[in-house]
């Protein structure tokens, strides 16, 4: 079967920081995706596994732009530390609002002193990436997984 909109695709791949080969990512657990549009994964790779079969393989450098985007300073806070419960840690997570009144998650990167550091960028935001998949199996989509625009099962979405 050919990889086509509405088919579940499951990849096994390896993410790399593009300039120093970094490992980001082993992809030792395969990863099931919606093709199609649904944002499920980088537009450019969607775009290159479009036709292809099980057994496929690619090789493929994203630039910042077409991975995580730029870094946005505006997405990064710092709070004093009595606004937040005792027992914040450095790696948690909270959510918040956006300049814009959007709901974000924040990341809290560092706490000095009486200030806490919170981030809301992608971990990888401001990286270029270079992403090596192979492809496991391309199956049909189901009605429920087109319409929740996700795959469910192994490998995919869990509800």
């Amino acid at each position: 079967m050919k990889i086509t909109k509405d088919t579940a695709v499951t990849l096994r791949y390896r993410l790399t920081e593009a300039s120093s080969g970094q490992l980001l990512e082993d992809g030792s657990e395969p990863s099931a995706y919606l093709h199609g549009g649904y944002g499920n994964i980088f537009p450019k790779v969607e775009a290159a596994l479009e036709g292809q079969e099980k057994g496929f393989q690619l090789k493929i450098t994203l630039p910042v732009e077409d991975a995580f985007g730029e870094r946005d300073e505006s997405l990064v806070r710092v709070i004093p530390k009595t606004e937040f419960p005792p027992g914040v840690k450095v790696g948690g997570h909270l959510e918040g609002r956006s300049d814009d009144g959007q709901s974000v998650h924040f990341r809290v990167v560092k706490i000095k002193g009486p200030e806490v550091h919170l981030d809301a960028n992608h971990l990888l935001a401001g990286m270029a990436l270079k992403l090596e998949c192979t492809v496991l199996d391309v199956r049909a989509a189901t009605a429920e997984e087109i319409a929740h625009g996700h795959v469910h099962g192994a490998h995919g979405h869990q509800h």
